[in-house]
Order: structure tokens, then C-alpha cells, then sequence
């Protein structure tokens, strides 16, 4: 089995979807001896975010120029890692209501008719089923459910929907919320994300 995890905090060391999603990955890992793991730290090494230029290399344009060459097979290798694994476990910070821009630029690169997707007749059709997701989400406030700004989720909302469209309907989210409100509501927001970590795993 293959495992791919992606963190995209910008807070290196100090970012608690890191620490969640390290966790989770350990947890596959004593699930599944046999896991091999490959990282992608979004926030170290970006993903470049879309073009005109990358558009018309996607429409068989000649690629011209060795930044956009080397920026093209970064996209494509980003997309095969993505095909090619089993579980993908997500570090996601909320920024601003939504996802950090990194983890937008490599989901852009994931969103690739005729290999995440096509469309027919009766709408579009996810061709990436069968993977299990795991997004480990952190949020600075409370944005859940029956919160008074959940209608500001734009983080959650947006890759359970994206992750959705390419057709996989296994996407679990653990979520610590509420982490920029005071050191014991961030140790109480981590304990709890990692309990359920440790019952998912069970």
C-alpha cells in the first residue's frame, strides 16, 4: 500500500494540522507494516500556482522555456503521486476562512480531466475513487457545524467537495478548533483530535 502525506502550513514546527497529520500517518503505519510513505511539504517546496502558460502547455502547446518545462513535470509529478496512492492524509490549517494557498496550487494540479475526472452527457464523473482521505484540519476559531459562522467554512467544505468530484467518497476530517484561544484550548483541541485519531485507527 501506498500512503502519500501533504502537509501545507506555513508555521513549520509550531503548526498543529503538522502535528495531527504526523499523527495519523504513524497511526496508518501501525495499521499497515507494510505502508510506504511519500512527503510532500507544500509550504518548503510550492507547487507553482497556475498559469496562462501552464493552460496552454495542458492544451498541447509547445512547452517553451526551462521554468515552465521543470514546472510542468513538478504538476504531472505531483498528479502521479496522487493516482498512485492508497490513503492520502492532508495537513490543512484554515487561513482566512479557507485552504492555504499552497494546498490550493496542488490541488489545481490534481484537477485534471480524463485523470481525476471527465465529463459526460449526465454531468461530471470522478475517475480517482477508491483512495481513503484523511485531513487533518485546524482552525484558529470554532467553525463547525451549528457554530454562528460555520457559513464561513470554506476550508472543510471546499475539499470534502473537491476530494468528492474526483470521485472518492471516503474523506474523514479530525479537526482541532478553536487553537489560537488560549494555550489550554489549544492543548484541549490537540488532545481531543489525537483521541480520535487513536479510535479511528482502532
Amino acid at each position: 500500500m501506498k500512503l502519500l502525506h501533504v502537509d501545507s502550513s506555513i508555521l513549520g514546527p509550531g503548526s498543529v494540522s503538522r502535528q495531527l497529520s504526523a499523527e495519523i500517518v504513524a497511526a496508518e503505519k501501525r495499521r499497515h507494516p507494510d505502508l510506504t510513505v511519500i512527503y510532500r511539504d507544500l509550504a518548503a517546496e510550492p507547487v507553482g500556482h497556475l498559469s496562462g502558460a501552464h493552460l496552454a502547455a495542458a492544451q498541447a502547446a509547445p512547452v517553451e522555456g526551462s521554468w515552465l518545462q521543470q514546472d510542468v513535470a513538478a504538476g504531472q509529478a505531483a498528479l502521479e503521486e496522487f493516482l498512485a496512492a492508497d490513503i492520502v492524509v492532508v495537513g490543512a490549517p484554515m487561513y482566512n476562512f479557507s485552504v492555504p494557498s499552497q494546498l490550493k496550487a496542488w490541488i489545481d494540479r490534481l484537477a485534471v480531466a480524463g485523470k481525476t475526472f471527465r465529463y459526460t452527457e449526465n454531468g461530471p464523473v470522478g475517475l480517482a475513487g477508491g483512495k481513503k482521505v484523511i485531513v487533518a484540519s485546524s482552525r484558529g476559531g470554532f467553525y463547525g457545524p451549528g457554530t454562528p459562522v460555520a457559513f464561513l467554512d470554506h476550508q472543510e467544505n471546499y475539499l470534502r467537495g473537491v476530494f468528492g468530484f474526483f470521485g472518492i467518497d471516503d474523506v474523514t476530517f479530525v479537526r482541532a478548533e478553536g487553537v489560537a484561544l488560549g494555550a489550554e484550548q489549544r492543548a484541549s483541541a490537540i488532545d481531543a483530535a489525537k483521541a480520535e485519531i487513536a479510535r479511528n485507527a482502532a
